[in-house]
């Protein structure tokens, strides 16, 4: 049999990253190997656990973020220079094909599943083309299920996908631009069997947007949830919603019912200015003003609120970073993931800032190391890089340290009235503490600022 190595490669690890409870399954590559011929040998091999080797393979495939490119263009460069094929896919050389072609003999753009058989077929045919450009799969007919038990037996979560693309176009990503403005779902039904396949207690629906952005979503979304409760499946998740899913508190009903731990969701910014350049519509019609309702909407029901903040943008102050640190402790977000801006391939943002001369970093590929959400890659408009890094400092020193950190532990605890959802939030704020204490910032800038009067 002709083997398959697939490789899930993992650059310098940073933030969220560092904890084994904030790191997902490449669930990417068990699909690939679902589509995989029978009459070939599929191995996949994960950086996040085992330290790579090189083993001998026929064909190799490698997946790859912006964060973790330049590690897959070193894994890529080593099977070349032993003459075995290599294809690379994934979302950032989905968004530059040709800077990939330097480092691999064939690009996969766009969705694997449809497309996979042609590749595999062209290699055995010795006729591999440079581009495969992937259609956009109807997941109400998708009925192949990944080959998770190809997959590292240690990862905490089973990743689990029901829908695809996403119908905003926020100036800093690129989902709509890869996966497609459409949103597509795959039927309650068939994400039943898959959870039902399951072993593990717990889940993570890695969709962009579970709940989705219609009453036709919803519906499917509230289907699901009473499927999971009907079946008794007993699973633990999260999932990543919009800040709009709480109009209808049927479905956070359904959720907490179901198992929901917790919702990742992005709030931002709390400054509306901000929301507008960021095109945040459905944030901006909630209203920044309404961001505690949505999370004690949630916390009715006892479900925790990862919420997701940008930091970075243009014209901020050390007075918004102090009212951005009140805020998180008076809001009652149990989880604060707080990322540096950062432009992606593809995005409005990177277009914005590569026009305007504004990169500091363009050195690629060894520069998108840098491009891993806690690196300052451009430069800002007014305010300095050294005030946004400070500021960093400032918020996470606010809500890690004593006796904030333990004030909210605390607060989520009385609000949440479930243990094992508390949980979770503690095992969350924990990896949240070690990614702070762990970066390149912390070491280097203070976290309180000069005097008062900068504020």
């Amino acid at each position: 049999m002709k083997k398959l190595l697939l490789i899930n490669p993992v650059g310098r690890r940073s933030g969220y990253l560092l904890s084994k409870f904030s790191t997902f399954p490449p669930l990417g590559l068990a699909y690939v190997a679902a589509v995989t011929p029978s009459d070939w040998n599929v191995k996949i091999v994960d950086e996040n656990f085992d330290k790579f080797v090189f083993e001998e393979a026929d064909l190799v495939g490698i997946t790859a973020f912006t964060t973790t490119i330049s590690r897959a263009y070193e894994i890529a460069r080593m099977y070349r220079e032993r003459k075995i094929k290599v294809v690379m896919g994934g979302i950032h050389v989905s968004m530059l094909p040709d800077e990939a072609l330097q480092y691999v003999d064939a690009v996969l753009i766009g969705e694997a599943e449809g497309i996979w058989e042609r590749v595999i077929n062209d290699f055995e045919n010795n006729r591999l083309s440079s581009k495969y450009v992937g259609v956009q799969i109807d997941l109400t007919t998708f009925k192949i299920t990944p080959r998770n038990g190809l997959l590292h037996p240690n990862y905490f979560w089973h990743s689990v996908q029901t829908s695809r693309g996403c119908p905003f176009n926020c100036y800093f990503c690129s989902v709509s631009k890869h996966l497609g403005k459409a949103y597509r779902q795959r039927k309650p039904h068939d994400v039943l069997n898959e959870l039902e396949e399951i072993k593990g207690k717990y889940i993570a629906f890695v969709d962009d947007n579970l709940i989705g952005y219609s009453p036709e979503s919803k519906n499917r979304a509230m289907e699901l949830f009473k499927g999971m409760i009907q079946r008794r499946l007993d699973k633990r998740w999260w999932m990543q919603t919009s800040i709009n899913a709480a109009d209808d508190e049927r479905v956070i009903e359904l959720a907490a019912q179901s198992g929901c731990m917790y919702v990742f969701i992005g709030f931002e910014t709390i400054s509306q200015g901000m929301l507008k350049d960021m095109k945040k519509g459905i944030n901006l019609k909630i209203g920044v003003e309404n961001y505690k309702k949505v999370v004690d909407c949630f916390h009715k029901y006892g479900i925790g609120v990862l919420g997701a903040f940008i930091i970075g943008n243009d014209n901020e102050s050390p007075l918004y970073y102090k009212e951005l640190a009140d805020f998180l402790v008076q809001s009652g977000i149990d989880i604060v993931q707080i990322t540096l801006i950062t432009p992606l391939p593809g995005t409005q943002l990177m277009e914005q800032l590569q026009g305007g001369g504004r990169l500091i970093y363009q050195n690629f590929p060894q520069d998108w190391d840098k491009y891993r959400f806690s690196y300052l890659v451009h430069q800002p408009q007014g305010v300095g890089i050294d005030t946004i890094y400070i500021g960093n400092n400032y918020i996470k020193n606010r809500i890690y340290s004593f006796p904030t950190f333990q004030y909210r532990l605390l607060k989520s605890f009385l609000k949440l009235k479930n243990m094992r959802n508390f949980y979770a939030i503690y095992k969350s704020n924990k990896a949240g503490k070690k990614s702070w204490l762990n970066s390149h910032y912390y070491q280097k800038y203070p976290s309180v600022f000069k005097s008062d009067s900068e504020f």
